[in-house]
């Protein structure tokens, strides 16, 4: 185990692409998930989610069956604690699953973890696949995967500690059972690998067995929540991490440093540097050009990031073969690379991410020259040997599959493949025999990316609408022969787009349609939202289309923004439009949300923004927010605990408070990491009952606690001068003005807290 484990592999399992695992190994962040539902979500559109909503409580890979407090798990007891058996970890392609698993694999066989652990069995679904069809009993499907057990007791198992690890459930093309199952039990009996491993799942085989799944999580939902203990997600790399990476990977400081910097200030490539594949294209592109040109033009957009990649591999083949001849060669890539294209399209559409050998068959790809292809697309394209040396193949991250697959459209519309094309076309469209403009064509495919529920041709869409670019098809002009270049035909694509934008969709979906319009180098509805901004009045609402323009502006933005004031934005009127916009709070240092009528819904965003590891915000007035109440200070403690929180001041006067909120708002102050110096709860009907509450969370670093007509008397100004004199407190400053002290309690006060600097 540790040698099959102790090596990584970048792109295509090389020679020379592998590195020791231990010896570049970043701790990915593990976070607890949500054990409910399942995220039906594009991949690419759930990463940048996160991006702007960030949340990172991490657990360490190696304990990932007992994850500590400081995990996100302080209300679990120790007993429940010990009942974890099934994980399941989703994340999308590319993030560090596979990764996560490798690295704990390897200190279990290096004797640096988990040492009460006797055996560590790995079943990869690509390799299940290949036998699913087959009858084993759980005990000869160990010997297949592991010939070294074959003298071993069928009986062990039930002896021993054992971990089962199921990496890939997205890849999975077994149909797994659990309501209508044939029940096994005994390790000896056989059945269906479908039903081995339904049984293993609900632990009616080996109950004592421990059981990691990895999937991506559009496919976790197969699986039932009551057979998972703990979902767990992997998030990649946070901003310091992508930094990390370039300065390990690329030598020279003052070349990393200016990969880095350019990476910045693209901030649709700098979203997707969160994963660590992403890293790797973006460093093997820039590398390359900046190598043989230090003024050359850097790729601004996917689109082209993936071109000069597919470039480089093509041009590593020619030189590979220079001696023939140069047109064969060509025509040699083009068949290929097309060929490629429509085996990534076709399998797409069936959403499929492996491909077996009937699969390259069906897009006319001779099996016996697969090596071929992925000799030509050396770090694109991957052939593995797996179980009984079975043949897999896939694209080594999705995105390349989306890429290639947006080229064979593009091809079969330059070439009028209308098979193709009819995919994508409506009406009279469909049964036209003339070439149908590029724009109805591109019109189509955006209403189809739509209409999916799950959002899974949104990157293609994109790289669809990248090429239609003609810099990018002279790029690809030994794959295209011929460009499409209609300036005419180009404003109606944009034109669509932005009209797209104007329906009512999610702001997911908003987002990617403003992603295309990236990839098209269109920047009219940014100048658009600048030109309204920087207007003397702004005396219409915002649509929901222009919130989410701003949110985005704001937080692609590489300057942090001092103050944002939703007010200044006139969205009253819209609950949708604020919440859209809260998000870009990630990137100022101060929000004013003041009377914006906000409800629990707008606070589960802003407590997402307190726990971003990236958030810049020091300061949050939330003051004369009547709907607000206890429930929704609740979900922003949430925030407040977090150990990204970096916010200073709170200000929550006229949020038709109680004492209900005052436990939880308490235990935030006292978290270890609180940073918060200054929290002002003014007129809000906490009461002596409330205040004696807060006052636990004293000993915080609070410097200035505003108590102003919240209805406290003598009984809470006692409770109040007893916390402050007898805890080491950094108060400083207290605001109890319009309440009912009485003399007694003035006195108290006055006696015991002569270290304050203002008494109010």
């Amino acid at each position: 185990m540790k040698i099959k484990y102790e090596s990584l592999f970048e792109g295509v399992k090389l020679q020379q692409n592998q590195t020791l695992l231990n010896s570049i190994y970043t701790q990915l962040y593990i976070i607890e998930g949500e054990r409910e539902g399942v995220n039906e979500e594009h991949e690419v559109l759930q990463m940048e989610k996160r991006y702007k909503t960030l949340q990172d409580t991490p657990i360490n890979c190696n304990d990932i069956f007992n994850p500590s407090a400081e995990a996100g798990d302080e209300e679990k007891s120790r007993e429940e604690k010990e009942q974890i058996k099934t994980v399941l970890t989703k994340g999308i392609a590319g993030i560090g699953k596979t990764v996560s698993v490798q690295k704990f694999i390897l200190d279990w066989a290096e004797g640096k973890a988990n040492q009460d652990v006797d055996f560590i069995f790995v079943f990869p679904f690509r390799e299940l696949n290949l036998i699913k069809d087959h009858q084993y009993s759980l005990h000869t499907l160990l010997l297949d995967f592991h010939p070294e057990l074959q003298h071993l007791d069928s009986q062990i198992y039930e002896e021993c500690k054992v971990v089962f690890i199921f990496d890939g459930l997205d890849e999975s093309r077994i149909t797994l059972m659990f309501s209508a199952c044939q029940k096994v039990s005994d390790v000896t009996e056989a059945s269906s690998v479908s039903v081995l491993m339904s049984n293993l799942m609900k632990g009616d085989l080996l109950p004592s067995a421990l059981i990691w799944i990895t999937s991506r999580p559009a496919a976790a939902n197969q699986i039932p929540s009551k057979h998972i203990s703990l979902v767990t997600e992997i998030q990649g790399f946070n901003d310091p991490q992508k930094e990390e990476y370039f300065r390990k990977r690329i030598r020279g400081e003052d070349q990393a440093s200016r990969i880095i910097s350019h990476i910045r200030r693209a901030r649709s490539l700098h979203i997707m540097c969160h994963i660590p594949v992403f890293c790797w294209i973006s460093a093997t592109v820039l590398q390359s050009i900046l190598k043989q040109d230090l003024s050359a033009e850097i790729p601004q957009t996917l689109t082209e990031m993936y071109i000069h990649f597919l470039l480089i591999q093509t041009h590593m083949r020619k030189q590979k073969y220079e001696e023939r001849d140069p047109e064969k060669l060509l025509q040699s890539n083009r068949d290929v690379i097309v060929k490629l294209a429509e085996l990534a399209f076709n399998q797409l559409m069936k959403g499929n991410v492996m491909f077996y050998e009937e699969d390259l068959i069906e897009s006319g790809i001779d099996v016996a020259d697969a090596s071929v292809y992925s000799g030509i697309c050396t770090e694109i394209f991957r052939e593995e040997s797996v179980i009984y040396q079975r043949k897999v193949y896939s694209f080594v991250h999705l995105s390349f599959q989306e890429c290639f697959a947006a080229l064979y459209v593009f091809y079969c519309y330059l070439h009028n493949n209308t098979e193709v094309m009819k995919m994508f076309l409506t009406g009279k469209h469909r049964t036209q025999s003339e070439k149908v403009p590029l724009d109805v064509l591109l019109k189509g495919a955006m209403n189809k990316a739509l209409n999916s529920k799950t959002g899974h041709l949104d990157l293609f869409l994109r790289f669809l609408h990248g090429v239609s670019l003609e810099s990018n098809q002279r790029l690809l002009q030994d794959l295209l022969k011929h460009t499409e270049n209609d300036p005419e035909s180009i404003k109606k694509i944009i034109h669509n787009l932005k009209r797209g934008q104007k329906n009512n969709i999610s702001p997911e979906r908003w987002m990617n349609l403003s992603h295309c319009l990236i990839e098209m180098k269109d920047n009219s509805l940014v100048e658009e939202m600048q030109k309204f901004l920087n207007s003397e009045t702004n005396n219409k609402n915002l649509s929901l289309a222009q919130c989410s323009t701003l949110a985005n502006m704001l937080l692609m933005s590489e300057e942090v923004l001092d103050v944002l004031d939703l007010k200044k934005y006139n969205i009253l009127s819209s609950s949708e439009g604020r919440r859209r916009l809260l998000p870009a709070m990630r990137n100022c240092r101060t929000a004013l949300l003041s009377g914006c009528d906000l409800t629990d819904q707008h606070c589960e965003v802003m407590a997402s923004v307190l726990q971003s590891s990236n958030s810049s915000l020091r300061e949050l007035d939330l003051s004369n927010n009547n709907k607000l109440q206890d429930s929704g200070v609740k979900l922003i403690c949430a925030g407040l605990k977090s150990l990204n929180c970096r916010l200073n001041t709170l200000r929550l006067p006229g949020c038709n408070l109680t004492d209900k909120c005052c436990e939880v708002l308490s235990s935030a102050l006292q978290s270890s990491n609180s940073p918060l110096r200054e929290l002002d709860l003014s007129n809000n009907k906490l009461q002596d009952s409330g205040v004696k509450l807060i006052c636990a969370g004293l000993k915080s670093q609070l410097n200035i606690l505003r108590l102003s007509g919240c209805l406290v008397t003598e009984e809470g100004c006692a409770a109040l001068a007893s916390a402050l004199s007898s805890n080491p407190s950094h108060l400083r400053e207290l605001d109890l003005s319009y309440n009912h002290p009485g003399e007694a309690g003035l006195k108290l006060l006055s006696d015991k807290l002569q270290h304050l600097h203002k008494l109010k």
